[in-house]
């Protein structure tokens, strides 16, 4: 089982690539970017400035987009980061939320997405592909790992179908996840493809007092509910009022610059009750052993990594990396 980090390029890149060699040195195996171009450093600069400063962690994209950069340009930066760290750069692609809305675009259809992908790993692959009336091919390709960031049924099984692993951003709670492993493996063999691999993104905090620190993710579970994750909340018994129109926080509920601003815009739809319940189920909050049973339980599920993100998007998660590496990672055994 891998243990990955979320890392927001919020801090000048060598800041990010130091801390980065931090997380190998203190144990973790993987490493992972966000893309959002208004908000952070550029995802592919910050990841070749980790791959240049590490020599073991694997270095990820979580995840880049086919709309706000070409296919063709995906892949010349996939290439040449993965010569920056070769074997250790994985491509993690979506459709883009946090990048197409604030400049107006719309997120990735299916359709777009699996075109998207097809082109890039077509190029990666130093194949000839049409773009229009025209074909190119990429110059001196890299095979490179792409990796599709999915929460819904279909493309989840587009992940299986298509992909070389699956983000499942869908979090711990066991009936949600095993629903969501198993629409990646339909989508697998429907392709009469091997078994896809996975990584869970999960919050993950440690702590020994849940109800208490359970309220800052307020946004996180309203966020979840208002795109399409009410019922499976539901089924994990946490029950979410959910709003016609999301509260006005900017740039958006998941990355609110004022979290306290958003945790309180969220307090008529997310009862304190429905967000313990929320941090117990979907999240990995509590003791280490409690966090440490809990990713064996994922484990169990089908899950390969999980991806643990810290609540937050413009501070590194220092306290998150210290406590996962001295409390959690000697409780899942040697690395």
């Amino acid at each position: 089982m891998r243990i990955g980090l979320r890392v927001p390029p919020c801090a000048p890149a060598p800041d990010v690539a130091a801390f980065a060699r931090a997380a190998e040195q203190a144990g973790l195996d993987e490493v992972w970017f966000p893309d959002s171009q208004l908000l952070w450093r550029d995802v592919f600069a910050v990841a070749a400035a980790a791959a240049a400063a590490t020599s073991r962690v694997t270095v990820g994209t979580a995840v880049s987009n086919v709309v706000t950069r070409h296919p063709a340009v995906v892949a010349s930066v996939a290439r040449t980061v993965a010569e920056l760290a070769p074997g250790r750069f994985v491509l993690g692609l979506g459709v883009g939320n946090s990048s197409v809305r604030p400049v107006g675009l719309s997120p990735s259809t299916g359709d777009g997405l699996r075109a998207g992908v097809a082109t890039v790993r077509g190029l990666l692959a130093g194949d000839e592909v049409g773009f229009g009336r025209v074909t190119g091919r990429l110059r001196d390709p890299v095979p490179v790992p792409i990796h599709l960031a999915a929460s819904g049924p279909r493309n989840l099984r587009l992940a299986g179908e298509i992909a070389d692993g699956a983000i499942l951003l869908s979090g711990v709670a066991p009936a949600p996840l095993a629903a969501a492993t198993a629409r990646v493996q339909e989508g697998a063999a429907a392709a009469g493809r091997d078994r896809v691999s996975m990584t869970v993104s999960a919050f993950c905090r440690v702590t020994g007092d849940v109800e208490r620190d359970a309220r800052e993710l307020k946004p996180l579970c309203l966020a979840l509910a208002r795109n399409g994750g009410a019922a499976g909340l539901a089924l994990a018994g946490v029950h979410v009022d959910v709003p016609d129109r999301l509260p006005d926080v900017y740039p958006d509920l998941t990355h609110a610059e004022d979290w306290p601003a958003a945790v309180a815009a969220c307090d008529p739809y997310v009862s304190d009750r429905a967000v313990v319940a929320f941090a117990r189920e979907f999240c990995l909050l509590g003791t280490a052993a409690e966090i440490a049973a809990r990713v064996a339980e994922a484990e169990r599920a089908g899950a390969d990594a999980v991806y643990l993100q810290h609540v937050g998007s413009y501070d590194l998660p220092d306290e998150l990396l210290d406590r996962v590496a001295t409390e959690v990672l000697p409780l899942l055994g040697p690395r």
